[in-house]
Order: C-alpha cells, then structure tokens, then sequence
C-alpha cells in the first residue's frame, strides 16, 4: 500500500489551525497545547445548560487557572525571544571605573 504523500502551506490570514482534542495534545502535543486543549473543553462544559450547577463553580475555576496557565507560558516565550538577541560589546573605558 503507497503512503499518500501530504503537503504543508501556510495558513492564510483567514484560516485556523485545528485544534487538537484532549487526548491528541496529551499523546502528541506540546504543555501548551494540552492546556489549550484543556481549555476549550472545560468551556463547553461551562456553556453546556445540561452540566450540573454543582459543578460549574469549579469547572469555571480551572477553566480560569488553565487560561492563567497559558498566558505565563505565553508571557515566558515572549521574553524568550529578546534574550536570543545578539548584542555587541562597546569599547572598554578604564576611566570609567
């Protein structure tokens, strides 16, 4: 059996990446996208009208946690790419010390 061969493109600006489901991002997917996985499936829970009311006030409170979650790992790689920067050395003045 021949393997069909699949090409990659660039998602347009009007395109978005399929998300993966929970269990995709757990095998395959990197922390962040199983907390973004995560996410999105405590929020349908949130929303759906047959979740028990009981258990809303801690599916909302993870549901707040995993987003924090996200932002830090965000807000670290954000930092992450200034610190790749090269940055050169300026003359060495002794008088300045």
């Amino acid at each position: 059996m021949a393997a069909s061969k699949r090409s990659l493109r660039a998602v347009g600006d009007d395109e978005r990446a399929v998300p993966k489901s929970v269990t995709e991002a757990a095998k395959f997917g990197t922390t962040r996208e199983l907390l973004i996985a995560t996410r999105d499936r405590i929020a349908t829970a949130v929303e759906d009208p047959n979740t028990a009311a009981r258990d809303l006030a801690a599916l909302t409170k993870r549901l707040m946690e995993t987003q924090r979650e996200i932002e830090q790992i965000d807000a670290r790689a954000s930092q992450d790419v200034g610190e790749d920067v090269e940055v050169s050395d300026g003359e060495f003045d002794a008088s300045a010390v």
